[in-house]
């Protein structure tokens, strides 16, 4: 593995290997055995977007492996392409730094990234994916309940970037994975291909409560992205119907309920469900940096 940008472009064995490696990682580091296998490493980590996860979970994961993150803001760096060429930025980085992590808006700035530095490049979230956040809840579910294989995952809200990195994680691991939205907000129907190329695992449907049915894990995301903010009154005009509360949970009571952060209660998830012992929320939270810790190890190590 040279870069992680998306589930799609990792071989089955390889995100296997990873979740095992978490899992192994994740008991070494309870267990105050954790190794420094990245003593002397550098990642750098860019951010056009707002973070706390992300970068709190990155740069615990270097310092636990004795290495060393660099913190890259807006103002920093500019916004990709803008003050610089990606390309520039790229080549520049790869010589002073041996990981690059991005968190920006387009997907295409992370591919050129990856393209031109000459070191690993991690894909930390973009308008377009999401793959940490998705192997970190397949982690958790996979604590949660055992095992991947035949979990049943209801995602309720806009199919976005997490979204759509789920449904390629679930296509991975013999889950299957049910998208309830409103009209205009679905899944794309590229994706949702894709990700029933090899076995039809992911359905895309209207009515929430369908969805939920039977799902062992109920899975919600802020209606109102990073970017999306003068869509506010709209989006949730639209999604009206389509919060995660004690009503939709009824339809599936022992379901775990899922969020990938930050939440905004009241809208898509209410703070009643939130705080029921049916949330898994902070668990999921804390393997970001479980199974970052991991990734790192295997690209920089």
């Amino acid at each position: 593995m040279r870069h992680f940008l998306a589930i799609q472009e990792c071989t089955n064995q390889e995100l296997r290997d990873l979740l095992t490696l978490s899992v192994e990682l994740k008991r070494d580091q309870r267990q105050g055995t954790l190794r420094q296998t990245l003593k002397g490493k550098v990642l750098a980590m860019v951010f056009e977007k707002a973070s706390l996860r992300t970068r709190m979970s990155f740069q615990v994961a270097m310092s636990e492996l004795g290495g060393h993150a660099i913190n890259l803001k807006p103002d920093d760096i500019g916004i990709l392409g803008q003050r610089e060429p990606v390309q520039d930025i790229a080549r520049v980085l790869g010589r002073y730094v041996d990981g690059i992590m991005a968190r920006t808006f387009l997907h295409q700035s992370v591919l050129d990234l990856a393209r031109y530095a000459g070191v690993p490049v991690i894909n930390a979230l973009t308008d377009w994916s999401h793959p940490c956040q998705a192997m970190a809840d397949l982690l958790t579910v996979q604590e949660h309940f055992g095992r991947l294989a035949g979990i049943n995952l209801a995602f309720i809200g806009d199919g976005n970037n997490v979204a759509r990195s789920l449904a390629f994680a679930c296509s991975r691991f013999d889950m299957h994975m049910t998208v309830a939205s409103p009209a205009g907000y679905e899944l794309d129907v590229e994706s949702i291909q894709a990700a029933n190329q090899e076995r039809e695992c992911l359905v895309q449907m209207r009515d929430p409560v369908e969805a939920v049915q039977g799902a062992d894990v109920i899975y919600t995301d802020t209606w109102v992205s990073m970017g999306q903010e003068a869509e506010t009154e709209a989006r949730v005009r639209s999604f009206e119907g389509y919060q995660v509360n004690a009503d939709l949970l009824s339809h599936a009571p022992r379901a775990r309920i899922m969020h990938c952060l930050p939440a905004h209660r009241g809208h898509e998830i209410t703070d009643e469900v939130f705080e029921s012992a049916n949330s898994v929320i902070f668990d999921q939270a804390e393997n970001r940096l479980h199974f970052q810790r991991a990734l790192l190890q295997v690209l920089l190590g």
